[in-house]
């Protein structure tokens, strides 16, 4: 990954504050869930978005993402490949910075449409992982 690339994750993750966790689970043993879990405990304030669930850590669940009360810095999605278009989406409509796809989740299409109407783009990584890792 270019240098810049690398700069501009550090510089996303130092001045974001809320972020829209796309897809958390409830379920502790969940990737979500602890990657959510390190993302309250390293200060963000995060925002639950799944249908099927209430409340997750202690943060009420919003049904979509648009439903979401404040200023979403970031868009984290632990949704499947195919759900993406529709989440990045909502996400330049509702004026998010950043959209970040987790390991796993990659659409070069809607990463070029986020792109273009100006959010940052990090596809296939972990923002738990470059949290830890800018934090030694």
């Amino acid at each position: 990954m270019a240098k810049t690339e690398e700069r501009a994750i550090t510089d996303l993750l130092a001045s974001a504050k809320t972020v829209a966790v796309v897809g958390l689970s409830d379920k502790p043993y969940r990737a979500s869930y602890g990657v959510a879990e390190t993302l309250q405990s390293s200060g963000y304030r995060i925002f639950p978005v799944n249908p099927n669930v209430a409340e997750v850590l202690g943060e009420k669940c919003y049904a979509r993402l648009e439903d979401v009360p404040e200023k979403i810095d970031i868009v984290d999605i632990f949704r499947r490949s195919e759900f993406v278009p529709e989440i990045v989406d909502t996400a330049i409509r509702i004026g998010a910075r950043a959209v970040w796809m987790q390991e796993g989740v990659e659409d070069e299409q809607s990463a070029e449409r986020a792109r273009r109407a100006g959010l940052f783009v990090i596809m296939d990584r972990c923002i738990a992982k470059e949290i830890y890792q800018r934090s030694r």
